[in-house]
């Protein structure tokens, strides 16, 4: 993928990993996914994925979302879900700047909304063929990250539940169709 972060020739380079002796490390789990998406009866049925990646952006000063208060907790969920405007939506300026450096990486991203809690926000990434959908999601990932790291005190989190109570989650929701479901054959 191009580099948004440094621009001109440099590049952000997804890899397997090997040991000394040329085996997959134990961590290379994407060895294992690639013989599958390489056989060719997967490939003739042309896989697409749609991925839906949600999260948490994090203060770091108060290990809270952003938007909730110091003491206590924001209104209920419901109003924040593809909200806009003042009490509705935290991090917009970072969600907005990860949505252009994954286009400028040339990562197939389609879309970002606000979700259901302040600070929850998703992005989706796809349709994309095969195995690449993982490598575009790994780069995505990777620019959200390295910009709440370089340019705001926030990080970010994935987990499935990180606020206990009456809260959703996040989750990373996948859509899938092969050629013969996209011909109706």
């Amino acid at each position: 993928f191009e580099d948004p972060f440094r621009g001109g020739q440099h590049k952000l380079v997804i890899c397997d990993t090997y040991d000394s002796q040329g085996n997959p490390t134990e961590s290379n789990t994407r060895h294992v996914a690639s013989k599958i998406f390489n056989n060719p009866q997967s490939t003739e049925q042309e896989p697409w994925f749609g991925l839906e990646q949600e999260y948490f952006l994090m203060s770091t000063a108060t290990n809270k979302p952003l938007g909730w208060p110091k003491n206590g907790i924001p209104e209920a969920q419901g109003k924040y879900y593809c909200g806009v405007g003042q009490g509705k939506v935290f991090g917009r300026d970072i969600v907005d700047k990860h949505y252009e450096y994954c286009l400028n990486a040339g990562i197939k991203i389609s879309g970002i909304n606000a979700e259901v809690a302040p600070g929850q926000w998703e992005f989706q990434i796809g349709p994309v063929c095969g195995i690449s959908a993982g490598d575009h999601m790994l780069a995505a990932r990777y620019i959200l990250e390295r910009i709440t790291e370089d340019t705001y005190e926030t990080y970010v989190n994935y987990d499935p539940k990180p606020i206990t109570g009456d809260w959703n989650g996040s989750g990373c929701h996948t859509n899938f169709s092969t050629k013969n479901m996209r011909d109706g054959t």
